[in-house]
């Protein structure tokens, strides 16, 4: 069977999706400082959106966790996912902050992160049964 019939399949990314939250808001909120320092970032854009993303990261796994899952709110996190990625680029592309190397490699990081998780999202959310759906 290949990864992408199985059927937790979706489960697993929505559950992906969740740690790289968790891993991500983490680092920006708890090590904001010198983190803006390295990534020559704004301090209140990491925390900011380093709470964000925890708060995503809880709601994101609790929705892979409960059965069955939300087909409205798996479409919710994909749109978000791709504006998350569409705001990266923004940022990159924009002039209001000047990151460093590392930051342009950060934010980089997660534009391809969250486009990644969000095709594969929509993927599965393709694939799945709708007995498995509320």
């Amino acid at each position: 069977m290949s990864i992408f019939s199985s059927p937790r399949f979706l489960r697993n990314v929505l559950l992906a999706d969740a740690a790289s939250c968790l891993a991500t808001g983490a680092a920006q909120t708890l090590l904001g400082e010198p983190l803006a320092e390295l990534l020559r970032l704004p301090p209140a854009l990491l925390s900011g959106t380093g709470l964000f993303l925890l708060a995503y990261a809880l709601v994101v796994g609790l929705v892979a966790t409960r059965e069955p899952v939300s087909r409205p709110m798996v479409g919710l996190f994909i749109a978000g996912n791709f504006a998350w990625g569409a705001a990266c680029i923004a940022l990159l592309a924009g002039s209001w902050v000047m990151p460093g190397a590392l930051g342009q490699a950060w934010v980089a990081a997660q534009a391809a992160t969250v486009l990644v998780l969000g095709e594969l999202q929509w993927l599965g959310l393709r694939r799945a049964t709708p007995a498995g759906w509320a």
